[in-house]
């Protein structure tokens, strides 16, 4: 079944007469057309019935004939694309019908669609969509797994790199030109030496790493597309008591998550998982933020692996596993692998991580 039909499947499903993908993501995922229109209106409609238009400015139209819209409707700069919503709203029948849209649209294009079509009534359209994109197929895999493979290559690296003396800056460098060199496109980077391994989603900045220092490393690629998101804690030229302590229970944690997943349990089990062993060490305030996120073209995705998240896993999801403790003023410690369904349990994109922490520089 092609992605436009899956689509058009779960419309049916979830009683929405139509779907109005304007990311480029989107668009790119169902039909090969990565467009961004910028601040001018596009949209690529599905109907439930898997009719497919789409509306864009006339200097797309070529792109989109080349990878096979046939129904193609433009518009040019000084024209209003709104009534070409109310002529597709004429001819699928949606002037008071329900449109879901993605969760990216502009509030500008959104407002526009719901001035153009006052009687309809829209919906955030993202769990649709994610219902199909959540299920790789086997070249999404391959993808995955070799983007994982450069975050792996890019970490392995850095281990020979690292000492007293650098600032997080200069480390962030060297990971990206790292990634660049390994064929990937690097998507972001943190570095927290520190305290600012207490911060999950520390700015990096000019700080200097110190003999003794505790430093997260959190960094991904894209690869086709395809999303890396690894994190690695280390210790530069000695680890404290407590940091091997904290990286421990971290660490357990980390595998505990995964020992649990399997086709059939839900993403809280699998984050409660994780987050039983932190407590149970002391630690349950200094866990603050979700286990995992669901990866693919987008960096984060569904399913969440989030405490009273009662969605259940299935075959070819793809998530992160990251468990983390953060002390204020002190350090953190986090590990992250990516991670897909199986039949049996699961598969890891990234190697496992090292079961103590590993000293450096």
């Amino acid at each position: 079944m092609s992605r436009i039909s899956q689509l058009a499947e779960a419309l049916r499903n979830n009683q929405i007469d139509a779907f109005f993908a304007q990311a480029p993501i989107s668009m790119g995922y169902l039909h090969g057309f990565w467009e961004s229109s910028h601040e001018r209106f596009l949209t690529l409609a599905i109907s439930s019935t898997g009719e497919l238009r789409l509306i864009c400015p006339s200097l797309s139209a070529a792109q989109a004939a080349r990878v096979g819209i046939q129904d193609i409707r433009t518009w040019a700069d000084g024209e209003d694309p709104y009534e070409l919503v109310r002529e597709l709203a004429s001819d699928w029948n949606l002037k008071t019908g329900i449109v879901a849209v993605d969760d990216e649209m502009p509030a500008a294009m959104l407002l526009g669609l719901e001035n153009a079509l006052p009687t309809a009534l829209f919906r955030a359209g993202g769990a649709s969509i994610s219902s199909v994109m959540r299920s790789k197929d086997a070249d999404e895999l391959d993808l995955l797994t070799r983007s994982g493979h450069i975050a792996d290559r890019t970490f392995d690296a850095l281990l020979g790199f690292l000492r007293p003396g650098l600032t997080e800056r200069q480390i962030e460098r060297f990971i990206n030109e790292s990634m660049l060199d390994l064929g990937g496109k690097p998507t972001f980077c943190i570095v927290g030496t520190g305290s600012g391994g207490a911060e999950p989603h520390h700015l990096t900045g000019n700080i200097v790493v110190q003999d003794g220092d505790t430093v997260v490393l959190d960094f991904g690629c894209s690869l086709e597309g395809y999303q890396s998101d690894i994190t690695r804690t280390v210790a530069i030229g000695s680890a404290s008591e407590e940091s091997k302590k904290v990286y421990d229970i971290v660490f357990r944690a980390h595998m505990a998550a995964r020992q649990a997943i399997r086709p059939g349990v839900t993403s809280h089990e699998v984050d409660a998982a994780a987050r039983a062993v932190i407590e149970e060490a002391g630690y349950g305030p200094q866990f603050f933020h979700r286990t995992g996120h669901g990866i693919g073209l987008h960096g984060h995705e569904e399913p969440y692996i989030a405490p009273g998240n009662t969605t259940v896993l299935e075959v070819g999801d793809c998530f992160s596993i990251e468990p983390g403790v953060y002390l204020e003023g002190k350090f953190g410690v986090r590990i992250e692998n990516i991670v897909t369904v199986t039949e049996t349990g699961h598969r890891s994109f990234n190697d496992d991580p090292s079961a103590s922490i590993t000293v450096v520089g």
